[in-house]
This record gives structure tokens, sequence and C-alpha cells, in this order.
């Protein structure tokens, strides 16, 4: 699964994978594999992702296009 919404979010931000990955307190390489796919995000990860980017966990996962 390609989680693109979580690539747009960081993107929406200005910030880098390196700066998603201090945030979440995981490596850019972790990080770059979660928005690649590559590695299922887990679902503390998921939880803090939604509250840091104010939305839902839904909306990450593409379940709804509504943000919130």
């Amino acid at each position: 699964m390609l989680y693109r919404r979580i690539r747009d979010l960081r993107e929406d931000k200005d910030l880098t994978q390196r700066e998603m990955g201090e945030i979440l307190m995981c490596s850019q390489r972790v990080y770059s594999n979660y928005e690649r796919g590559e590695l299922d995000i887990p679902t503390e990860i998921l939880i803090k992702l939604a509250d840091f980017h104010g939305v839902s966990v839904d909306y990450i996962l593409n379940r709804t296009d509504q943000k919130t």
C-alpha cells in the first residue's frame, strides 16, 4: 500500500523526511519506507501522524476523502 497522503501532508508543511522521522522518533529511512509502502505503518505511528497533521487515520489510509 502506497501512503501518498502522508507524503502530501508532509510536503504541505515543507518538512523533509528526516524532519518527520525526528518528529516520529524514527530514522529518515524508516519514514521513507512508510511513504513508499514498503513498511506497514504501526498503529501508534498512524495515530501520531493523524494528530500531527490534524487529519483522521481513515484519511491517511484512503478510506475517506474527508480530512477530519
